[in-house]
């Protein structure tokens, strides 16, 4: 499968910056999967028996929900796709059910960016992207926010 954007591009439109959801969508994975080691590594501490099978369980209850959210979070990041193009702002969603936002950069008003502390640290962001009556739409936890925002501000001369 190849990428949207590829597939879209109209006669004279260059791809001038591609982004995608930050690998933090993948924190609850890791959570899940740190969980399961304690809870492994705990069962071979504790007295053979009951407490013994108790952390057992538990360790496959958490490889299992880790298992299943490290599934789903690259599934999100396969299947999402956001990208400035010289002459619009992209983003798609989803797999069989495709959503897409698509701005003309000659109607992109404003991009605000919201980081949390987390998300200054470790590059990630919500973008909202605000167009002269077209509404506007956020991009949610998105890798360099702010590297995507000046893609779609900065002009280059003569355009």
């Amino acid at each position: 499968m190849g990428r949207y954007i590829d597939e879209i591009l109209q006669p004279g439109e260059k791809v001038l910056y591609s982004t995608n959801a930050h690998w933090i969508y993948f924190l609850p994975a890791i959570l899940g999967w740190i969980a399961a080691a304690v809870f492994l590594v705990a069962s071979g501490m504790v007295p053979p028996g009951s407490p013994a099978l108790v952390c057992l369980s538990l360790a496959a209850i958490a490889a299992i929900f880790a298992l299943f959210k490290t599934a789903t979070a690259w599934f999100h990041r396969w299947t999402t796709e956001t990208d400035v193009t010289n002459y619009r702002v992209v983003h798609k969603t989803g797999f069989i059910q495709r959503q897409t936002f698509e701005m003309s950069v000659d109607k992109v008003e404003s991009v605000d960016v919201n980081q949390s502390i987390l998300g200054r640290l470790l590059n990630y962001g919500d973008v909202t992207v605000l167009g002269v009556g077209e509404g506007g739409k956020t991009l949610d936890m998105i890798a360099s926010p702010l590297s995507f925002r000046n893609a779609i501000t900065a002009r280059p001369a003569g355009v």
